[in-house]
């Protein structure tokens, strides 16, 4: 049973510069699951709920194959699983939101199991391994907001902005089971060499990349195919549409949009 949410659930520390690669090193602040289920409307979520409103908890928590303790999906049949098991997210891009949105955008607020500090979450390498304590995790995709998200937001257009500045934060696979709690070190312990990023799959600036990505990390979903999939798709259109088949930078830079999946919610 994980203790109730309090003063020392969220660790309160500076948000330190992010980093990446091998040797790096973040912090949990927080440690989040669900609180409670909440009502949606059937024109925004199919399933009429979502677990979408996550607050910290205190003491260790369980990691498991397919997430947190104390921690579900209200639609399993297309949200969670073994790729989409624990979601992170970066506490300077939360900050950096915040001052946006003029308001406290508190760990679980995006919906996220680990809201960290120190790492650059949305520029980590998918298959990227991180370590914490005696769990490994590893990264194997980027967050897509959907309707939920927007809803929940409350804010204006919240699906084309979040998509536009593109810190989705990232989902990881439990290559390790084990526990985890607020103050724990993230270490990185593997990055892969074909470097390609979560915010490079999420935006599709370089479809041909991608489609490397495939070929060269076997355990990739089948969600992050069908991103691939549909970023080449968009370049070929383009590459017709273009005179001399050249593509134009605004469509090298196009993101994967609400439609190439939903938040785990």
């Amino acid at each position: 049973m994980n203790a109730p949410v309090g003063e020392s659930a969220v660790r309160h520390a500076p948000a330190a510069a992010p980093r990446s690669g091998v040797g790096a090193v973040g912090e949990i602040l927080a440690v989040c699951v669900v609180h409670a289920d909440l009502e949606m409307p059937a024109k925004v979520n199919r399933v009429g709920r979502t677990a979408i409103d996550k607050r910290p908890v205190a003491g260790r928590v369980a990691v498991r194959a397919l997430g947190l303790d104390g921690d579900h999906v209200c639609d399993p049949v297309n949200h969670g699983g073994v790729h989409q098991a624990v979601y992170a997210y970066d506490e300077q891009d939360a900050r950096r939101w915040g001052v946006q949105l003029r308001r406290s955008l508190e760990p679980g607020w995006f919906g996220e199991n680990l809201r960290i500090s120190g790492l650059a979450v949305s520029d980590s390498v998918l298959g990227e391994r991180w370590r914490v304590g005696d769990t490994v995790l590893e990264v194997s995709a980027p967050r897509v907001p959907c309707a939920t998200f927007q809803y929940w937001s409350n804010e204006r257009q919240w699906v084309k902005r979040f998509t536009q500045q593109s810190d989705t934060g990232a989902y990881l696979r439990v290559l390790t089971e084990g526990t985890i709690g607020a103050g724990d070190r993230v270490r990185v312990e593997y990055v892969p060499e074909h470097g390609v990023t979560v915010r490079d799959l999420f935006t599709g600036h370089d479809p041909e990349r991608l489609a490397l990505l495939l070929a060269v990390e076997p355990t990739v979903s089948d969600d992050v195919r069908m991103q691939v999939e549909r970023h080449a798709r968009r370049a070929n259109r383009v590459r017709t549409e273009q005179p001399g088949g050249v593509v134009a930078e605004s469509s090298a830079r196009g993101a994967s949009g609400p439609d190439s999946g939903e938040v785990r919610s």
